[in-house]
């Protein structure tokens, strides 16, 4: 890329992002502070370039996704400003909770219980989840067999990468923002994100729960074609770079 910061191309038509609560009834917040948030996201992981933190070597890939996540989490805050608040709890649901007159009359209740997590999982007022990607690439005997090496951190990746898709702990997750990130100049770069507030459970795959003495791993379901086209349907904004925005969404033609 041309400049330390990320430019985006807005693809949204819609001025609100709709979000539905767990009663039925639903609110709204405006899309631009979610757009307005990858430019902060991008300052923030330049600052860590910056000062020469190899965060991508520190918490590996898998990690690195939900690093990503929290990042733009917060970024989306910082955007906001008083119209939303981070789930005060590590493990609550969803990750951003919606302070309109509902939301905000929930939050002033819980200010006392604000590290427990009955509270905040779910929040009862709702909000918008956020979950990251860098896509799934191909097998490694695909790479052995063409005597490619496979990308490790820090490469980018979208050559190689067959699809996308993204993880939840539970089959009801909607009102979900998902990105797409890869590395650009070695840097996690969110490329693509988008929004669907019309996720039900058929969209995610059956959950997965650990193995008894498995470690500590959690339950996972993973989002199946249905959701994914839901998803592609709601783009919000690609990164302004032709290759990335063509071949990327070349990827996501086939849901």
């Amino acid at each position: 890329m041309e400049s330390e910061i990320s430019k985006y191309l807005t693809k949204s038509e819609s001025d609100y992002l709709f979000f539905k609560r767990p009663d039925g009834s639903s609110g709204k917040i405006d899309t631009k502070i979610f757009i307005d948030a990858l430019t902060e996201f991008d300052r923030v992981i330049q600052i860590f370039e910056d000062v020469e933190i190899p965060i991508g070597d520190i918490l590996g890939l898998r990690n690195l996704s939900a690093f990503v996540g929290e990042v733009y989490n917060r970024a989306v805050k910082k955007a906001a400003g008083n119209s939303l608040e981070n789930n005060p709890h590590q493990d609550g649901y969803p990750d951003l909770l919606i302070m309109d007159d509902v939301g905000r009359r929930t939050w002033n209740k819980f200010l006392s219980q604000l590290h427990e997590k009955e509270p905040f999982s779910p929040f009862s007022s709702g909000g918008i989840e956020v979950k990251a990607t860098c896509g799934d690439l191909r097998s490694g005997k695909w790479f052995t067999a063409k005597n490619i090496a496979k990308p490790i951190i820090g490469q980018q990746r979208l050559d190689w990468v067959t699809g996308y898709n993204w993880k939840s702990h539970h089959r009801e997750t909607n009102n979900l923002i998902g990105l797409i990130w890869d590395f650009i100049e070695k840097k996690p770069t969110i490329v693509a994100i988008m929004y669907s507030n019309n996720l039900d459970e058929e969209d995610w795959g059956k959950t997965v729960t650990p193995k008894e003495g498995g470690g500590r791993t959690t339950s996972v379901s993973i989002m199946n074609k249905a959701g994914i086209a839901k998803m592609k349907d709601g783009m919000l904004a690609v990164i302004d770079n032709q290759y990335y925005s063509t071949l990327m969404l070349e990827r996501l033609r086939k849901y």
